[in-house]
Parts: structure tokens; sequence; C-alpha cells
């Protein structure tokens, strides 16, 4: 039984720039902080894995801004990170942030053909369960044979440990997965457990290499408006990627070399 393992931000939804940029800078409102952070600035910091090391990243950057120790810096990052989480979960249960073409019509697909379904992210829990079953509707998540996210690995993505995981939770090994990504980060990730992966570019990551990706195209393409193909093996079918795509990705293209032992 084969597994579609997708990231959450940027594939599920285009929840970074609809989505966790609008959380954080109204919690930095929220809070009183003197700063907001441009979709430019954003854009940088999307190569840090996670909410509160994005924002640890942007205050080594800016020493200027006094948090006090290290410590104290620490629980108020992670005070405000919480914040932000609800006012992200916020956003997703009211609608504003639509799934990406294709993401339901895949997972569904996949799941009624015996594959398993499953998503690896370095978000936080909540905040990817929210958005997963706002994307695919309560049934179709409860078919999903889990969630794989936030601070339950060492490192998070570029690092591989959330996809080495995921593998190890499903049983599975490398050969048997495909990973959908969309940010250069996301795709080191993959690629360093082993993993075959298709890149649907998001935002903020259109101009991202992807060296080691088995396909990248502008999403998962619906039949009325198929995928833009970008680069790698054009394994859509009639412009879109489907089951078959996913099939052929494993019998047809090469395990990333970049691999690191589980």
């Amino acid at each position: 039984m084969p597994a579609l393992i997708l990231d959450c931000d940027g594939v599920l939804a285009d929840t970074e720039r609809d989505g966790h940029l609008v959380a954080f800078n109204q919690t930095f409102r929220e809070l009183g902080l003197p700063f907001q952070w441009s979709q430019e600035e954003y854009a940088e910091l999307l190569k840090v894995g996670g909410g509160k090391e994005r924002m640890l990243a942007y205050l080594r950057q800016h020493p200027e801004l006094e948090f006090g120790t290290p410590e104290e810096t620490a629980a108020k990052v992670a005070a405000a990170h919480q914040r932000k989480s609800e006012v992200y979960i916020d956003l997703v249960e009211r609608g504003a942030l639509p799934g990406r073409p294709g993401v339901k019509r895949l997972i569904e697909a996949a799941l009624d053909a015996g594959w398993q379904v499953a998503v690896a992210s370095t978000s936080a829990t909540k905040s990817v369960e929210a958005v997963l079953v706002s994307v695919v509707g309560p049934e179709t998540r409860a078919r999903i044979a889990g969630v794989w996210a936030g601070d339950i690995v060492p490192a998070k993505k570029p690092a591989p440990d959330i996809y080495l995981l995921t593998l190890r939770e499903l049983g599975l090994s490398a050969d048997d997965a495909v990973v959908v990504e969309d940010s250069e980060s996301g795709a080191k990730a993959a690629a360093a457990a082993g993993l075959r992966h298709i890149v649907t570019v998001s935002s903020f990551t259109a101009q991202d290499p992807f060296p080691a990706a088995a396909v990248v195209v502008s999403d998962l393409g619906e039949p009325s408006a198929p995928a833009q193909y970008r680069a790698g093996a054009d394994v859509r079918a009639d412009g879109i990627i489907t089951v078959a795509s996913l099939q052929r990705i494993l019998t047809e293209t090469a395990a990333p070399a970049t691999a690191v032992s589980a």
C-alpha cells in the first residue's frame, strides 16, 4: 500500500501569504511589537522551518530589538506564536484559505485507489488539522492515515526528520511514497529522506530551485484548469496530476541521490 504524503502550508492551501503572514502581523500589532513583516521579508524567513524558529531568526537579524535574556526571549516568542496560531485557525475556520487546485481531488482519488494518505508539516498540529479539514472535509479527513506536525521531531525542514518519522509511522520505505511539497526547504527535506517528490510552486516559491524534484508544476490541476508544467518528468495525465502520475513517479523516476540514512 503506497503512500501520498503532503506538506501543509503552500500545498493544501496558499496559507503562507493569505494566512500565516496575516496572522503574524496581526499578532505583532496586538502585542505592541514595533515591526511588521513585508512579503519580501517573509519570503526569506520561509527558508527557516517552523513559526517560532522564524521569529527567533528575525530577532537574531535585528539585535536592536530588546527581548531580554535568551530564556525570556524564548518564552515571549512561544507566547506570541501561540496567539498567532489562534489568529491563524480563526482565519481558516472563517473560510479565508481555499484549497489549492487538485488537492482534494487527488487525495480522494488516492484513498479510493488504496493508497495511504498522510500530512507531514513543521507547522503547529492544530493549524495543520484546521487547514486539512477545511480543504478536504471531515469525512475525507477521517480516512487519512495521520498528521505528523509541529515539534515532534528534533529538527525541522530542511532536515528530513518529519518525513523519516512519517515513513516509520506508516511502516513504509522511501521507495513506497510520493511527497507533494511547495518550497525549497520542504523539497530539501523530502530529498534528504530519499523521497520522490512533486513540487507545486506557491506564492513565495516560484523562483526556488528544485533540483531533486520528480516534477515541478504550477499546481496539481483540475480537469477544467490543467496544471502548468515547469520541470522534471511530465507525468501529467490530460494536464493534471493523477494517481497514475504518482505510480509513474514511483516506477519511472529515480530516488533523490541526496538521501540520508533513516
